[in-house]
């Protein structure tokens, strides 16, 4: 069905020679984000995700929706209201988006841009925010070794020996665990391996003052901006 876009956020469809107004682009993107955000059943999520795809709207544009109901969910966990069940769920209800966002965000060029180490900090067992980014990462043609969640300082240290990556990328939920991500690099710097590789961070609670505390390369607060963060350093251009 032909779709005509009149704004920024809104299409029209012609059926049957009438023009039918399709709900607004945000207003698709911010009831996704409410179904995830207050752990809806999946069929409600998937019907949304459905709707937007029907409707149009670009993949990361849904990308950005999910991170920012993941980032809502945190808040709500550290705040008390939720408790690990519900962190779980909305990270389950995610992974599902994303696994229906994969055709969608299939690599487009045989050229490899570069290589990154990614994984969660130690204490932190979250991964849906990591395996958002790596998707993306891979879609825009880096290669990604992942490993995992809950991984300590010296195995980052073991990895960037073993794969000698371009970038190191560390995640983390928990404000806990930001900690953890500095150790990561005082680990590098003492075995030598901090000058060789550019380090990346991000998560919820994770700022660019504190990326800049730690010093670290890198922040980004979110998965697209995650990819254009590292295509910078590696000195891709964008497009």
């Amino acid at each position: 069905m032909p779709l005509v876009r009149v704004t920024e956020n809104t299409f029209l469809v012609y059926t049957s020679g009438a023009i039918i107004l399709k709900e607004n682009r945000s207003e698709i993107l911010g009831k996704l984000k409410e179904l995830i955000s207050k752990i809806a059943d999946f069929e409600e999520v998937n019907k949304a995700v459905t709707e937007a795809l029907g409707s149009e709207i670009d993949p990361f544009s849904l990308v950005n929706a999910l991170s920012e109901a993941l980032e809502e969910v945190g808040k709500k966990y550290e705040s008390g209201e939720y408790f690990l069940s519900e962190l779980m769920m909305a990270g389950y209800l995610a992974s599902q988006v994303a696994n229906m966002l994969k055709p969608y965000l299939v690599r487009t060029t045989t050229k490899t841009f570069g290589k990154i180490v990614f994984g969660t900090v130690k204490g932190d067992i979250h991964d849906i925010g990591k395996n958002i980014v790596i998707m993306l990462l891979k879609a825009a043609g880096f290669d990604v070794i992942d490993l995992g969640v809950d991984v300590p300082a010296e195995k980052f240290a073991e990895a960037v020996r073993e794969h000698n990556p371009d970038i190191l990328a560390m995640s983390a939920l928990l404000t806990v665990t930001m900690p953890e991500m500095k150790n990561v690099i005082d680990v590098l710097k003492e075995n030598g391996l901090r000058d060789r590789i550019k380090v990346i961070v991000g998560g919820r609670p994770v700022t660019p003052e504190f990326a800049d505390e730690i010093g670290a390369d890198g922040y980004a607060e979110d998965a697209v901006k995650a990819v254009s963060m590292v295509k910078k350093l590696v000195g891709v251009k964008e497009g």
